[in-house]
């Protein structure tokens, strides 16, 4: 501000000196007012900072007043569900990779991955030309084998149409000689063949990993797709050895997976009877489809146990204190920390109990602070919301 007066009273002096007498006189009259002016500058300028630091230190005071609001909730016994928790990954009960047994031109395709079909439905099929040419030729070289076989059976005395009555020893002589089992074996042959030119489900479910195409060739063997019957899943999970107390056949299990923030009921149907390099138990359990599970999807398992009378508080209502957990309790408006140790755990809540060797307390019927506590220190001043 100083610097600011001298530069304009340099200014003004400089342009003061090559005026004329009477026009010095004048302008002399207005450099005054001007300077007059100049010295009520810090005075407003005060002014308006002072008033805005009032107006701070108002804001300030109004958002102090607004205390720490909070939730609470009055502690009772009661019983804790603890969680075992575990991941897992689901697998159809029944599923099958379904393969043309024969090569071949794929004619007609008529499923999509996605689709379900039901059981003995056709699939694909392929062109069938070429196999019908060859089950009418074994036909036609059976017949002639068996008029041969008659002709030889004839030449031998046996006129009867009844083989019943002939040598079995014969029966077979004579089929060899006239090619009649050669014949026969061609025959079923290519019926198979025939047959193996259609695909069809041999149970209802669901078409996977379908990636052929019409027209395209398809290798004998070759994965084809899979068929899912999705109706039924199991999922298979690790349990540590002193977890597997808590786990019998038939026991309910929650399945929840990590796409969908929905539970499912399943029960445990298997245990294996041995404990891994790791300490791992496998367990099985299965799991109806309420239709929005899928093969191979990622989920995590809970066995939950029941532990009776326990004092029961939300996750959110511990939280940490020179590296110690700690809950508020609330009584008459302040917020008083105590000592805890959590002693059992779920998803989201812990039974917990005080630490006396803190001089802490805790029992049924005290309130405590469930929210709006992460920035409390012991005796604040604080507003149930």
């Amino acid at each position: 501000m100083h610097y600011l007066y001298n530069k304009v009273f340099i200014l003004y002096t400089h342009s003061f000196m090559w005026l004329p007498v009477n026009t010095q006189q004048e302008t002399g009259k207005q450099l005054i007012k001007f300077l007059f002016f100049l010295c009520f500058i810090p005075i407003i300028w005060g002014c308006n900072s002072q008033k805005g630091s009032d107006i701070g230190e108002i804001e300030k005071q109004a958002y102090t007043d607004d205390g720490n609001p909070v939730d609470i909730i009055v502690l009772e016994d009661k019983d804790f569900k603890e969680e075992l928790v575990s991941n897992g990954k689901l697998k159809a009960l029944r599923k099958s990779v379904l393969t043309f047994k024969i090569s071949g031109e794929l004619e007609y395709l008529a499923v999509r991955n996605g689709e379900f079909i039901k059981e003995g439905q056709v699939i694909a099929r392929f062109q069938q030309f070429e196999v019908r040419q060859e089950l009418e030729k074994a036909q036609i070289q059976f017949e002639q084998a068996s008029i041969e076989m008659k002709d030889e059976l004839l030449m031998k005395g046996y006129t009867s149409g009844d083989l019943s009555g002939i040598p079995e020893e014969v029966i077979k002589t004579a089929a060899i000689r006239t090619g009649l089992t050669t014949a026969e074996n061609q025959l079923k042959t290519a019926q198979y063949n025939l047959d193996a030119t259609v695909l069809k489900a041999p149970f209802p479910g669901k078409i996977a990993n379908l990636r052929y195409k019409v027209f395209e060739q398809v290798p004998q063997g070759d994965d084809f797709c899979l068929l899912i019957d999705d109706s039924v899943f199991e999922v298979e999970f690790s349990v540590l050895e002193t977890e597997l107390q808590e786990v019998r056949i038939g026991k309910e299990v929650k399945i929840v997976p990590f796409a969908v923030d929905t539970q499912v009921i399943g029960r445990v149907s298997e245990k294996n009877p041995v404990v891994e390099e790791t300490g791992l138990i496998r367990i099985k359990a299965l799991i109806k489809n309420p239709g929005f599970l899928i093969e191979g999807m990622n989920v995590k398992v809970l066995v939950e146990s029941v532990v009776p009378g326990q004092l029961v508080v939300p996750k959110a209502a511990v939280v940490l204190r020179q590296n110690q957990e700690v809950l508020f309790k609330y009584t008459g408006g302040l917020a008083f920390w105590t000592y805890v140790q959590t002693i059992h755990e779920n998803s989201d809540s812990y039974a917990v109990r005080a630490q006396p060797d803190k001089g802490g307390t805790l029992q049924a019927g005290d309130t405590v602070i469930i929210s709006g506590n992460l920035n409390l220190a012991h005796e604040s001043n604080v507003v149930i919301k």
